[in-house]
């Protein structure tokens, strides 16, 4: 099934998943004259949209010709861990193409059959074999092994959060910048752009990543990537409040406030340039991201403008 032409460029991920959120809403029923001149809107916004469109109606028409019923019935799930399951493969067969197919042993599709993983906007808490708590982030995904010889947590995306029990034998951390080994506390991993950033909030661990062994303190936070670990930095305890369902926010950039809130719902949110630097402080709840941006113009002179809900863009307030 070709799906990608030779050269041509991926679909961006963002996009993708509106294609995907689109093929879901017009399959799932009769869509109102509304949704359906929304949905062309959308295709016509940018010529990006309207090859994402082709590629899920490739996409789409492959798995069918591939014989997948399982998984395209899933779609009609109402809600179900194998339905998020089939968005996160129809969105990753947008973005790669017809290739994605061949990528069994790739690290996104990996992730798709990972011990425990949540999907995007969706959090969890686990006990352990040994009794240690494990909280997982938005769109995440890690296996775990627990054996006689070891106890190994390997995170292959997005974000958790454990607190071990104290025993002889070290609780294991791995992602793809290096390996932690806890001796009991409480440590979360975020993993970002081929950067994993560790925090340690409290007790003790070492840290071995390209060569290099350091000791982690609690209360220290470290960056791991491709060289090996920067220095340490003082570890933040509002980075884990999702663990809560919140985001707090102190004096954080627009900017990064909203790349931060876009984790937790499917599509885009923009933010446009000259407001970028604009800062805003307090506790956000992040079952409701469309409250959150409503509230934005009441607060810091912007606009919120949306396509769709899932194409959602920032921009200065313009002058009345």
């Amino acid at each position: 099934m070709a799906l990608r032409k030779p050269g041509e460029q991926r679909i961006a991920p963002a996009i993708a998943a509106q294609a995907v959120q689109w093929l879901v809403e017009l399959q799932g029923g009769t869509p109102s004259r509304q949704r359906q001149d929304a949905w062309q809107r959308w295709r016509a916004a940018d010529p990006e949209h309207e090859r994402a469109w082709q590629r899920i109606e490739s996409v789409n028409q492959g798995l069918r010709g591939l014989n997948t019923p399982s998984a395209l019935a899933a779609l009609d799930a109402p809600s179900s861990r194998s339905r998020r399951d089939a968005l996160k493969l129809l969105t990753l067969l947008v973005i790669a193409g017809g290739g994605a197919l061949a990528m069994r042993d790739s690290e996104p599709l990996l992730a798709l059959r990972a011990d425990q993983s949540t999907a995007v906007g969706e959090r969890r808490n686990l006990t352990l074999a040994d009794g240690s708590t494990l909280s997982l982030n938005t769109d995440s995904a890690l296996d775990i092994r627990f054996d006689a010889r070891q106890r190994l947590l390997h995170l292959r995306q997005g974000e958790m959060l454990v607190e071990a029990v104290d025993e002889a034998r070290p609780l294991r951390v791995e992602t793809p910048q290096g390996l932690i080994l806890l001796h009991g506390g409480r440590l979360a991993v975020r993993l970002q752009e081929r950067r994993s950033q560790v925090s340690l909030f409290t007790g003790d661990a070492q840290v071995f990543s390209h060569g290099q062994r350091l000791a982690l303190q609690p209360g220290q936070r470290l960056n791991l990537d491709a060289r090996g670990s920067g220095a340490a930095q003082v570890a933040d305890e509002n980075s884990v409040a999702w663990i809560n369902g919140m985001l707090v926010a102190s004096a954080m950039r627009l900017g990064d406030f909203l790349a931060e809130l876009g984790r937790y719902r499917h599509g885009r949110i923009g933010c446009d340039p000259a407001i970028a630097d604009l800062r805003l402080s307090g506790t956000y709840p992040l079952d409701h991201t469309d409250s959150i941006l409503a509230m934005l113009p009441r607060t810091l002179p912007v606009e919120v403008r949306s396509v769709t809900r899932y194409w959602i863009s920032v921009h200065p307030r313009a002058a009345s």
